[in-house]
């Protein structure tokens, strides 16, 4: 697929993430008719590859509505966020006000973040939790990614396991609690396309633009980017909890995160890298 083509699609997508964001806002999911807990999308163990970040210059990209965002000001970080739907920077510059957070957030796609951030370079850079599945070309973004970051500057990647989005429940009529092996768990067989009036939120239907594509990327795929582009591995975690309840026989942790019932699986994964 040329690169004219993966822009073609990445238009479609953030068309369909425009759409989406007025359902994100009125949904209960991000918690945003609460007391705004932005740490709460955090694991201890993210706190902990992050260390201190305190004065430290961090770029958060895809951020959509910017809660993780927040979080990372609220650590001390001079944060700022880089999403390319306009409706969803719009909308994380309105929660950051009204949190009274200052967090910068800039309206970008990731491939041309270098340019439309002047060129300007970060102690870290964090991304995840649903974003490289958008981009079609881990290779272009790995090189992003090294000029973002200034020499000796961290990468931190928090993503769903390619397992967790192999599983499936049943196809109707035979729908249960078992989850079955519906989807490749390896990347490289192009995009998947996608059409759907429900996010994964709750809230109202998507209007307008609901098509979308996205791509699989294994972990492989994800260091092998990385390391292509200079970057060094320095560490790699599996967690078998999620933030929130995909399916509904997910049980709560101790943590507050759920978890299926055994046996236990990897859902999500945490790697560190440095430039």
């Amino acid at each position: 697929m040329t690169s004219d083509e993966h822009a073609r699609l990445m238009r479609v997508n953030q068309a369909n993430w425009d759409a989406r964001t007025p359902v994100h806002l009125a949904s209960r999911f991000y918690g945003l008719d609460q007391d705004l807990d932005p740490e709460r999308w955090f694991a201890a163990f993210e706190w902990e590859d992050l260390g201190e970040l305190t004065s430290r210059d961090v770029l958060h990209l895809q951020c959509h509505l910017g809660t993780e965002t927040l979080a990372l000001a609220r650590r001390g970080a001079r944060a700022v966020g880089l999403d390319f739907s306009e409706a969803s920077v719009a909308a994380a510059h309105g929660i950051a006000e009204r949190a009274g957070v200052d967090v910068e957030y800039v309206r970008a796609n990731v491939y041309d973040a270098v340019e439309a951030l002047g060129e300007r370079q970060f102690d870290v850079v964090y991304t995840g939790k649903g974003a490289l599945c958008y981009l079609p070309d881990l290779d272009r973004w790995a090189g992003v990614i090294a000029r973002l970051l200034r020499p000796g500057g961290l990468l931190y990647v928090v993503e769903f396991h390619p397992l967790l989005n192999s599983l499936g429940p049943k196809p109707a009529p035979d729908e249960g609690p078992e989850l079955l092996l519906r989807h490749d768990c390896l990347g490289g067989d192009g995009p998947v396309h996608r059409d759907a009036t429900r996010s994964y939120t709750d809230g109202p239907a998507v209007e307008g633009a609901t098509a979308s594509y996205e791509w699989m990327h294994g972990i492989g795929d994800v260091i092998n980017a990385l390391t292509g582009a200079g970057l060094r591995i320095r560490r790699l975690r599996e967690s078998d909890e999620l933030p929130w309840p995909r399916w509904p026989q997910m049980v709560r942790t101790p943590s507050g995160w759920w978890r299926l019932p055994a046996p236990r699986i990897p859902l999500l994964y945490g790697l560190v890298a440095h430039h």
